[in-house]
């Protein structure tokens, strides 16, 4: 696809603002009624969902021209999907999939982010877009016996991400995952250094090509070792692996489960026993892209019908958050004796962004932190202890935005907690 086959969607755009507020009827009050940080932030339509749709359309209508503001606009954006799931609500149209060619077309057209460029040539250099990332990629699971699924054979892989292999705060998370799947008898097996990028930040970032190099790499591995389950406990990595790899078609049959999906279906089965007491409130964070991103990508082949700007034969069928992996984190929760989950005012396909997305924690930090702290407000408000989420970036903002607002909030990946339970 590109930014000229979602002609219609942009003209559609009626400018209701739908896009900058999670609906009315799912709101409790003015406070925490935002669903877009961009326009939150920079308060001007341009920011918005709807305000890059119309620029696009006046682009594809004039002509694409690219200026430093133009740039500021399309780059200062997590594409955490938040527009996009508002406006379905009552709308049948795409909003963050123009907006993903938008940024594709400014890539591909040599108009980048120095700090972008940067992060994607260590993509292309050493298979990782973390800054500084020294230690070896496997070093995290020294001691734990763990198969290398290259040389030994296994249907299930755990990919361990990034972030968790390169940052040695992250390691505890991926050692405790090690540890609940061969406390419940899993075979699996990890790829150590031969494991690679998902691919998924360089997508959000405009990158495709790059992308789609390290997604056709992994699947190349993942065929060559027999691999039939991928576990990841990355919501970038599950979003790239389920949704992405199965938009360009190159999924195949690979079953793709996030950690707390696995850990549920553990649970249920009574392989992993919680036994032990956490006495502790928690409140659950929905990471953008495994909530309301996280649900399968739908295939559509058919044509509009000449003559109507939205009406398609057959019908399609539109990806509203609705199928995200909210549930699984959940009961994994609230399976925890002592625990108390108090949910925030904005949760599951409605969910704040953590604000690591899109490239933003790379090109605006300042941006990144004051999301975060939005989030870390708004989880404070329940009454809660700690925040517990599912995915690395969000744990590493978090914990920063904290440490930057004297915030007394614990941060807990739910793998952890599941953990201090047995």
């Amino acid at each position: 696809m590109a930014i000229e086959d979602y002609r219609g969607d942009v003209e559609m755009c009626c400018r209701c603002s739908a896009c900058k507020h999670i609906p009315l009827q799912k709101i409790k009050g003015v406070e925490h009624s935002e669903a877009c940080p961009s326009i939150a932030k920079y308060n001007f339509h341009a920011y918005s969902g709807s305000g890059r749709l119309l620029i696009a359309k006046e682009m594809l209508t004039n002509g694409f021209k690219y200026t430093d503001k133009l740039l500021d606009i399309v780059y200062n954006c997590q594409m955490c999907g938040a527009c996009d799931i508002s406006c379905k609500y009552a709308m049948d149209m795409e909003v963050l999939e123009p907006i993903y060619e938008f940024r594709i077309k400014a890539v591909e057209e040599g108009h980048t982010n120095p700090a972008l460029d940067k992060a994607i040539t260590s993509l292309r250099k050493q298979g990782t877009m973390v800054p500084g990332a020294k230690a070896k990629r496997g070093e995290w699971a020294k001691g734990l016996g763990i198969k290398d699924f290259l040389r030994q054979k296994t249907k299930v892989a755990y990919h361990v991400g990034c972030l968790t292999s390169f940052d040695k705060d992250m390691w505890p998370v991926a050692r405790a995952t090690a540890k609940l799947l061969n406390k419940a008898g899993v075979d699996f097996g990890i790829g150590g250094e031969v494991e690679s990028c998902c691919g998924g930040r360089a997508y959000q970032m405009g990158y495709q090509n790059d992308f789609i190099r390290q997604a056709q790499n992994n699947m190349a591995l993942f065929k060559q070792c027999s691999i039939e389950t991928l576990v990841t406990s990355c919501a970038n990595g599950y979003h790239a692996f389920k949704v992405l790899y199965d938009k360009f078609g190159l999924k195949g049959n690979l079953e793709v489960l996030h950690i707390t999906e696995y850990l549920a279906r553990l649970i249920k089965e009574g392989k992993l026993k919680l036994n032990k007491k956490v006495n502790m409130t928690v409140t659950y964070h929905d990471p953008c892209y495994l909530g309301r991103l996280g649900e399968p990508w739908i295939h559509w082949e058919g044509k509009r019908i000449p003559g109507y700007k939205f009406v398609f034969d057959p019908p399609k069928e539109y990806r509203r958050g609705t199928h995200g992996v909210y549930e699984p984190p959940r009961e994994v929760l609230t399976s925890i004796p002592g625990l108390k989950l108090s949910e925030m005012d904005r949760i599951k396909e409605y969910a704040w962004c953590c604000g690591a997305g899109g490239g933003v924690n790379e090109s605006n930090p300042e941006f990144a932190m004051w999301t975060a702290k939005e989030r870390i407000e708004e989880a404070e408000s329940t009454g809660a202890e700690a925040i517990a989420t599912a995915c690395p970036w969000c744990e590493k903002n978090f914990n920063e935005a904290i440490k930057e607002s004297g915030s007394g909030l614990k941060v807990y990946d739910i793998v952890e907690l599941v953990e201090k339970a047995i």
